[in-house]
């Protein structure tokens, strides 16, 4: 009989990284895009993950790595065409994120109409917390998020701005993709998103439920 895996480190054998994009409308501003009536959708490999205590890995095809703070939904069984109103009942947690974004490398491939892979989808991309269970935060949409590179204060955000809410995202992913125990969603970011350096270190936390911190290094290869 297989050993059970422990959602609290759900990044070690969750299968799917899903994310929103534009979700925020300040950072929809920011980036000076349109905003939709439906979420953007993209995906991470599960090799994308970095749990704290290893580093960020800036891309060797990038001048210009940026980071953006999500909140992470981490779902906690099955579920597949999720009603809205029972979306909330398949969430086992939470964990804040990081959706590293090779922002030259994007700005090419919407010129060009191409898919964002490239930019979204390398190797070390989505630095995670600790997980949090769902008990520790009653209402995902009151959070307060931030994050400061060297110390510098840059992006300070809060879930309740958020355009599409999680249940609505929960339910619209499902629709169209099967969600699995261990999955995450990256419910988007707010403003401040911005570029990061060799040996920059990265703080961010969820105000008084969590915290991280991580170093931008260049891989060997």
């Amino acid at each position: 009989m297989a050993a059970p895996r422990p959602l609290s480190r759900f990044w070690e054998w969750g299968k799917n990284i899903v994310c929103v994009g534009r979700n925020y409308a300040d950072h929809v501003m920011e980036m000076q895009s349109a905003v939709l009536s439906e979420p953007v959708l993209f995906l991470k490999p599960s090799t994308a993950y970095v749990p704290e205590g290893s580093a960020i890995l800036m891309p060797a095809y990038s001048r210009n790595l940026h980071h953006e703070l999500e909140l992470g939904v981490v779902m906690g069984r099955r579920g597949r065409a999720v009603p809205e109103a029972a979306a909330m009942d398949y969430v086992a947690g939470y964990a804040l994120c990081l959706d590293m974004t090779a922002r030259d490398v994007q700005d090419d491939c919407k010129k060009k109409g191409l898919p964002w892979t490239l930019a979204k989808s390398f190797t070390a991309s989505c630095p995670v917390s600790a997980f949090v269970p769902k008990e520790k935060i009653p209402d995902p949409h009151n959070l307060k998020l931030w994050l400061k590179v060297n110390g510098e204060l840059r992006q300070e955000g809060e879930t309740s701005s958020m355009i599409f809410s999680i249940p609505y995202i929960i339910s619209y992913i499902s629709k169209i993709m099967t969600l699995e125990e261990g999955d995450i969603i990256l419910t988007g970011t707010p403003k401040g998103v911005g570029p990061v350096k060799e040996n920059d270190e990265i703080q961010a936390g969820i105000h008084g439920v969590v915290s991280m911190r991580f170093k931008v290094e260049k891989p060997e290869y």
